[in-house]
């Protein structure tokens, strides 16, 4: 009977002791073995890659001063135009009459006043009314100035030498004061500039006078220099973004055309502030943010988020998140929650 008991306690002994021996292999197995950089934010000056559509800094909506029915538009899109070229007219008859009109009225007027003024030399009129005939006189007489005026501007001319970019009405259409009529610019003096849109954060890294690298994919493979002309100074009410225009220099102007699409790198003078991480560290990450793992004892992982400026060949810029962090894990974080065990191996 003692055997048997004693039998019996050195199985629930060894039983404990396996049991001990399993849990310490768990234990053992659930460190993670990871690898990990120190962090250390940086001054930074980050290439900005944007795109956008070329025009001219001197593209001008002509249009007609008074409303109307157009008698005919002189030019298509494309011709190219001399200062001073007329380039649509309106139909005249109604501003004739009117101008008529005011002739008529001048006419009558200048009688009157000539009437009073020998009426009041001879003593039968009154100063009162000689004054209120001179009165009448100069207003029938600024009535026919605006008529006249009106008049002169029944027409669009040219108002620089160079191309119609688009025809906005036709030959009897009825048009308002100031409606645009022809879109032209001044594309034979060869001032291009690439109009690009940013978002908010890039806008702000640019200032006038930054260098650019811009392609034209009318000319592939080639690449032209320019610079930051000028930064928009609210958001654009289509596109929602902020736009920059980027002059270019030495692209053949034949190659050039209103509307063109073209590329460009703006390469920012001005540095930020900000961690360069290898894109492998980042999970369920997108555009503008996402999730890495760092450790600050070196044996515990921590899940935070980050705020992403950037992703360029394989490095993602990070604005924010990584305040508080000292090393971050770049291998192994596949396989890690938050808390996770690890065990740092290079």
């Amino acid at each position: 009977m003692k055997k048997i008991c004693l039998l019996i306690s050195l199985i629930t002994v060894f039983s404990a002791c396996s049991s001990k021996k399993k849990e310490a292999v768990a234990v053992t197995s659930d460190v993670i073995p990871v690898s990990v950089i120190s962090l250390q934010q940086e001054s930074i000056t980050r290439p900005i890659q944007a795109s956008g559509v070329f025009t001219t800094e001197d593209e001008t909506y002509l249009g007609f001063k008074i409303g109307g029915v157009i008698q005919h538009v002189f030019v298509k899109e494309g011709d190219a135009v001399k200062a001073g070229q007329l380039l649509a007219s309106l139909n005249l008859t109604e501003i004739k009459a009117q101008v008529q009109q005011a002739q008529i009225m001048l006419d009558k007027a200048q009688r009157d006043h000539a009437r009073a003024k020998n009426l009041y030399r001879d003593s039968v009129a009154t100063l009162e009314q000689f004054q209120n005939a001179k009165t009448g006189l100069e207003i029938a007489q600024q009535a026919y100035n605006a008529g006249a005026f009106n008049q002169s501007y029944a027409e669009i001319r040219a108002v620089k030498s160079g191309f119609v970019l688009k025809k906005l009405a036709n030959d009897g259409q009825v048009v308002g004061p100031g409606t645009p009529v022809v879109l032209m610019n001044g594309a034979n003096k060869g001032n291009w500039v690439l109009k690009v849109g940013l978002s908010d954060r890039d806008w702000a890294a640019t200032q006038a006078g930054d260098p650019a690298e811009i392609m034209l994919d009318a000319a592939p493979g080639e690449k032209y220099s320019g610079s930051v002309l000028a930064k928009s100074e609210g958001v654009d009410p289509v596109t929602g973004t902020l736009w920059v225009s980027l002059r270019i220099s030495g692209a053949p102007t034949a190659q050039l055309a209103a509307g063109l699409f073209g590329k460009a790198k703006i390469s920012p003078r001005k540095q930020i502030k900000s961690w360069v991480i290898p894109y492998d560290a980042i999970l369920d990450g997108n555009a503008t943010e996402g999730y890495v793992f760092i450790t600050k004892d070196g044996k515990t992982a921590e899940k935070v988020k980050i705020q992403i400026s950037s992703i360029d060949h394989g490095k993602v810029f990070v604005s924010a998140g990584l305040e508080n962090a000292t090393s971050l894990i770049t291998s192994g974080n596949a396989y890690l929650d938050a808390g996770s065990a690890i065990k740092i191996v290079r």
